[in-house]
């Protein structure tokens, strides 16, 4: 079986061809142009598409809120325009004769860790990316638990700080307005003055005051990270994002987490995600293949 796998963000659109023991290959990307808006990008996804020979089978991970069963939009920010309700296994499938699995970027990243990364033998656990906001996923029995409305796993708006910044969703006080890489990079410049970005920011972890910043914001973290511990009680947590291969930040999430959890909530491991920038595609791939 010859798949092609497509993982939509706001800035890339990256596909690469998958055969039938998950290897990807012939990896490439495009820039997403979100300001064309959602249907738009659809037409580049069905034009490569048609670009290439013998696919049996279309897997699409993407940003936004996605009923997987009916493989639409169920909600998108701006950050892509006009992609609410855009109906990507219907346009793609009609354009093209071709079975697609379209899920959500960050269950299709869960789904790649569950079946070939850190989730590989674990029951259940949670997923989390650390990025532009924060995202999340719900492994639960062996499966993603998208929710009533395909939607669960919307961590980054869980509130930690009431009355607090403006967040991109319309809330105040939102949990990715504070411990999201956006926010980090924002506390460092505005606090200190700078203009670095995430890996600047390390580059220079030595500087005292740049150190500072970083460990309230590994709080930040924390502070998120504990409420979910309590309600999900997992043995696994996976990280992702970036700015997870920093050792310290996943060493000092593990250790003040568990320093501030009951006993009965302690058997739990974080771990940053393995499969980097292909758990999207694999977990795509993985639910084309199911077809």
């Amino acid at each position: 079986m010859k798949i092609l796998a497509f993982d939509i963000g706001g800035t890339e659109i990256k596909y690469a061809l998958c055969d039938e023991s998950f290897n990807l290959t012939e990896k490439k990307s495009i820039p997403t142009n979100a300001h064309e808006g959602g249907k738009r990008i659809i037409e580049r996804v069905i034009e490569i598409i048609k670009s290439c020979d013998g696919i049996d089978r279309v897997g699409i991970s993407t940003a936004g809120q996605v009923d997987g069963v009916k493989g639409e939009i169920v909600f998108a920010t701006d950050t892509i325009p006009g992609y609410t309700g855009v109906k990507i296994k219907e346009l793609v499938q009609k354009e093209t004769g071709i079975p697609t699995a379209v899920e959500n970027d960050v269950n299709s990243a869960a789904l790649g860790e569950a079946i070939f990364g850190a989730g590989r033998g674990e029951k259940s656990f949670i997923c989390l990316t650390y990025g532009t906001g924060i995202g999340g996923a719900i492994y639960l029995d062996g499966k993603l638990f998208t929710g009533n409305s395909f939607s669960a796993g919307e961590f980054g708006h869980i509130v930690t700080h009431q009355g607090g910044r403006k967040c991109t969703c319309g809330g105040e006080g939102c949990y990715e307005a504070y411990a999201s890489t956006t926010a980090l990079v924002n506390d460092v410049n505005e606090k200190l003055g700078l203009s670095l970005n995430g890996r600047e920011i390390f580059e220079r972890f030595d500087d005292p005051e740049i150190k500072a910043v970083i460990d309230l914001w590994i709080d930040e973290i924390v502070t998120g990270l504990k409420s979910l511990v309590y309600i999900f009680n997992p043995s696994l947590i996976v990280a992702g994002g970036g700015i997870m291969n920093e050792e310290y930040i996943t060493k000092e999430i593990n250790a003040r987490l568990q320093s501030q959890l009951m006993n009965s909530f302690k058997k739990l491991r974080v771990v940053k995600a393995q499969m980097g920038n292909d758990a999207n595609k694999l977990g795509a791939a993985y639910l084309a293949s199911k077809l």
